[in-house]
């Protein structure tokens, strides 16, 4: 805990430092990591023009081919997500994505499923990871459990009249089409670290630990939580003080129990890997992954490992997105590498991930409601992540904009401290019904912070 201030080049020392300590001993160095998760594999299918039902497409309108592509009914390796990636990060799918798929090992078919188009969570304009060359467009993945079979078409929006006379060479969809079905792997081995964690980490498996290792052992799977009084102690010996019950204490709630990268099977090896960071948190974003609700607790793992490969191997970013992922059981994980403690930089809202962190929320909840369970992990995470930092869950701040299509780079707005990611672009993120139940969270957070 007293490291969370540290500044990033501290933190990454501090890795440094530590991962000696957890390379394979001679001893160990031949056996195999039995508690790492198996990797998981994605496979990247070009989409092309799509006929009319009785036609091919060497007879279709020219037109309907650029309007219209897709990827005939067809069997493929297992997978679980699906996604849509372009070429071009700046361009925008402005149509409609929809997907079936078939349960593996079955004749089943589900109907047709949309996939959201708008991926607004992003790196911010004119960073490194913004500007890689491996940076894609993309949709929102969509988790569609265990498949081996998908059929996909896209098309696009009819231009508004005068659009097409105007600029003729606009393409009514972006270049570079192609689908990502995404396979998250198996679960690391129950019980496995018990015998000898530090033996059978990786390296980079190791460093991703290493900065959480004021909060929990090397390897761990969870940081455990706190009661209030433990969390505001370690608050007051973090900044150089001494607890002592007469004096004013923190506003800062009990730290709730996070599961790590390493408990859901983070392959550590697809992120890049130094960490980034920022210089404080002064808001949360709240988010909805648009990945779907059909899921259970159980799978959550997988889908974020799911969210976590198409981010890096499709959208090509450093890491996954967001900060801090929640399911609908309540349950919390680590997101971004680099320690849960810590200012790190994410990819959850395009201009605004500086000074920021974002917590995303399993699921799609444009007309479905959250849980009560993820509303309420909700606030346990910010009355302590924000409270770390001094922030008030009930108050407003400034963030200056990166840049992003309601505010023009360099505006300093004027945020709540909780937003949703709507708040600071357009976009339908966190959905309708989780958003209306953020000021139930800013209530109850600043309720646990003790104010």
């Amino acid at each position: 805990m007293r490291g969370f201030l540290a500044s990033s080049i501290g933190v990454t020392c501090a890795a440094a430092l530590t991962l000696p300590l957890t390379l394979p001993t001679a001893a160990h160095a031949a056996k195999p990591a039995a508690q790492e998760s198996v990797p998981g594999a994605t496979q990247s299918l070009p989409l092309t023009p799509l006929a009319a039902p009785g036609t091919s497409t060497r007879s279709a309108a020219p037109q309907r081919q650029q309007r219209e592509q897709g990827l005939p009914r067809r069997d493929v390796h297992p997978f679980s997500l699906v996604g849509v990636v372009w070429d071009n990060p700046n361009a925008q799918l402005h149509g409609q994505v929809q997907v079936r798929t078939r349960a593996t090992g079955t004749s089943t078919w589900s109907t047709w499923q949309d996939v959201e188009t708008h991926s607004d969570d992003a790196p911010d304009p004119d960073t490194a990871e913004h500007t890689s060359r491996t940076v894609r467009g993309a949709t929102a993945p969509l988790w569609v459990g265990d498949s081996d079979g998908v059929e996909v078409r896209v098309k696009a929006d009819e231009p508004p009249a005068g659009a097409r006379a105007a600029d003729p060479s606009a393409e009514p969809l972006p270049k570079g089409l192609r689908l990502e079905l995404v396979d998250p792997g198996e679960e690391p081995a129950a019980g496995a670290e018990a015998d000898s964690p530090r033996a059978t980490l990786s390296a980079e498996t190791a460093a991703a630990s290493a900065v959480n290792a004021d909060l929990a052992p090397l390897g761990a799977s969870v940081i455990p939580a706190l009661t209030k009084q433990e969390t505001e102690d370690e608050v007051i010996a973090a900044r150089g003080g001494e607890a002592d019950a007469t004096k004013a204490r923190p506003y800062v709630g009990p730290r709730p129990r996070i599961i790590t990268r390493k408990g859901w099977g983070a392959d550590e090896k697809l992120r890049e890997r130094q960490f980034g960071y920022t210089k404080t948190v002064k808001a949360a974003f709240v988010h909805h992954s648009a990945s779907g609700n059909n899921y259970r607790c159980s799978q959550a793992p997988s889908v974020i490992r799911s969210i976590y490969r198409y981010h890096v191997k499709s959208s090509g970013w450093r890491d996954i997105g967001y900060n801090f992922l929640v399911d609908k059981c309540g349950n919390i994980y680590e997101g971004r590498a680099g320690g849960v403690t810590k200012p790190v930089m994410g990819a959850h809202t395009l201009g605004f991930n500086t000074n920021s962190t974002g917590i995303a929320v399993l699921g799609t909840f444009g007309s479905s409601n959250p849980p009560a369970a993820a509303v309420n992990a909700i606030a346990r995470l910010t009355a302590w992540k924000l409270g770390l930092y001094g922030a008030n869950p009930r108050g407003s701040t400034y963030l200056k904009s990166g840049g992003g299509n309601l505010y023009k780079k360099g505006k300093n707005v004027r945020l709540k401290v909780i937003s949703g990611h709507r708040d600071g672009f357009a976009t339908e993120c966190p959905g309708r019904r989780l958003y209306k139940k953020l000021g139930t969270a800013r209530s109850s957070s600043a309720r646990l912070q003790g104010r």
